[in-house]
């Protein structure tokens, strides 16, 4: 079979646990793309957090991001967005100031979050997991209600922070009565990722796909996360990563190593060692 697309999950899969990116996994990546494959990064994150890792390679990889809410050729070059409506973000808003939570509306290319009066710690969780502060004008205020009501909004995502996992917990019973129009995403560290209804990483690179014309069966997906399931099951060559949690382990064609032990730099080599560029297999007229 010969692929023309690598889709990567980037956190527990690109980027080791440190959050750092290997010289072995650059060079691989890289050479991927010489072989005329495109390749993409996948993340739950939002448009801007991954522009740092995008950026590396000479050639830009393209990107799905904001858990397929957000799918482009480029960093900054979209074919498909999809926002959280401005009736659903008021309502939502409305809703969260009256918790203890920090919240932060994610556009491509600014933050707005509450201003709120908790425990320090708490609040260097918010930076860390939420804002990318060399990367967005952030904004914090008093009232996001009151922001949005002069300021047209429709985010990308909205992240919320809590204190603790019943707080969390004890919240999202609430969410799901109240936001059926709304994905409630539980994710790490009593963190909750509100994106609009019916995205999710699989149709943001299957859209992607479409539209290049490249089969699902020509797609190497790999991941570490729940969120990353879907894509690992429906691509020709799924590559669950070593630290995955078994079930994603156990419906994957491929177990990777870890990503803390260069799990993406040698499974794409060891993948694609075999295939002639792309360009040439045209040529040949071996390409469909």
């Amino acid at each position: 079979m010969i692929y023309k697309l690598l889709a990567v999950n980037i956190d527990g899969t690109l980027l080791q646990s440190n959050g750092r990116l290997t010289k072995a996994t650059k060079e691989a990546i890289a050479y991927v793309q010489s072989k005329g494959v495109a390749v993409v990064l996948v993340t739950s994150r939002n448009i801007k957090a991954c522009k740092k890792v995008a950026t590396v390679w000479k050639n830009s990889p393209m990107v799905v991001a904001v858990n397929g809410g957000y799918v482009g050729q480029s960093i900054d070059k979209p074919i498909f967005v999809k926002r959280i409506s401005e009736q659903a973000t008021d309502d939502l808003v409305s809703f969260l100031e009256n918790i203890n939570c920090q919240f932060t509306l994610n556009f491509e290319d600014k933050h707005v979050a509450n201003r709120v009066d908790l425990p320090e710690n708490f609040l260097g969780k918010a930076v860390m997991y939420i804002n990318e502060q060399k990367l967005f004008s952030q904004l914090f205020v008093d009232s996001v209600s009151e922001y949005i009501q002069t300021n047209a909004s429709t985010p990308l995502s909205i992240d919320i922070l809590f204190a603790s996992q019943s707080d969390k917990q004890n919240t999202v019973k609430e969410m799901n009565r109240l936001f059926m129009d709304l994905s409630i995403m539980d994710k790490e560290n009593n963190r909750l990722l509100i994106t609009p209804p019916g995205v999710n990483k699989w149709g943001g690179l299957k859209y992607l796909a479409d539209y290049y014309q490249i089969s699902k069966n020509e797609i190497v997906a790999i991941g570490d996360d729940d969120s990353d399931l879907e894509m690992i099951v429906n691509a020709g060559v799924g590559v669950a990563m070593g630290n995955a949690e078994e079930e994603i382990k156990r419906r994957a064609n491929w177990v990777a190593r870890t990503n803390d032990d260069e799990g993406v730099a040698y499974t794409v080599r060891e993948v694609f060692r075999k295939q002639y560029q792309l360009d040439f297999l045209e040529k040949m007229n071996l390409l469909r």
